[in-house]
């Protein structure tokens, strides 16, 4: 029961673009086509998690015995970068399309502060090995719904009549503003 609740209460209650506004480069930069939303979601979420256990086993393997936890952020940064070199490499030679459409939003999973944030909260929340994992391929997940719903909103928006004033950006802003509060609604049942 634990389990569900860290699945639901990531995704939906405290979702780490919509109730958290962590994310947010990457949300409003890559939610252009639901294909690109989702390679971009598939990403995150092998980035996360393999860093949320690089992170557990570093904190408490390394920088708790040696007590140089104030390290911490520095090392969680270095390896998402090389996590994210590995992802960016393995992408390019499996979809070279997929590898051009994300463009310069894929290097910059790197320095996206919604992974670092997660790897962070992790120990934070004093989460065992299991619940890490769990928690962080939940956050991951919404991040990807959360991305690919835009997108979507976004494609669709393309084919209405908006006003000249809020085409593009002012209109993709108000929208996120709003799915944020439908997300919002989320927050009574955890």
């Amino acid at each position: 029961m634990e389990y569900i609740l860290i699945i639901i209460g990531a995704i939906f209650v405290n979702n780490v673009v919509l109730a958290q506004f962590l994310g947010i480069c990457p949300f409003l930069g890559v939610s252009n086509k639901v294909s690109t939303a989702i390679g971009m979601g598939a990403a995150v979420i092998f980035v996360l998690t393999i860093a949320s256990i690089a992170a557990y086993m570093l904190q408490y393997y390394i920088l708790v015995p040696l007590g140089i936890e104030f390290m911490q952020t520095i090392v969680f940064i270095l390896v998402i970068a090389a996590l994210v070199q590995m992802v960016e490499i393995i992408i390019k030679k499996i979809s070279p399309s997929l590898y051009q459409a994300l463009g310069v939003f894929l290097p910059l999973i790197t320095t996206n502060c919604a992974v670092l944030g997660v790897a962070i909260l992790l120990i934070q929340k004093r989460l065992i090995l299991l619940e890490s994992i769990t928690y962080a391929v939940a956050t991951a997940a919404g991040f990807m719904l959360a991305l690919v719903l835009f997108a979507g909103i976004r494609e669709r928006l393309e084919l209405e009549d908006v006003p000249n004033e809020l085409k593009g950006v002012p209109i993709a802003l108000v929208t996120a503003g709003i799915l944020a509060m439908a997300f919002m609604g989320f927050s009574g049942l955890v």
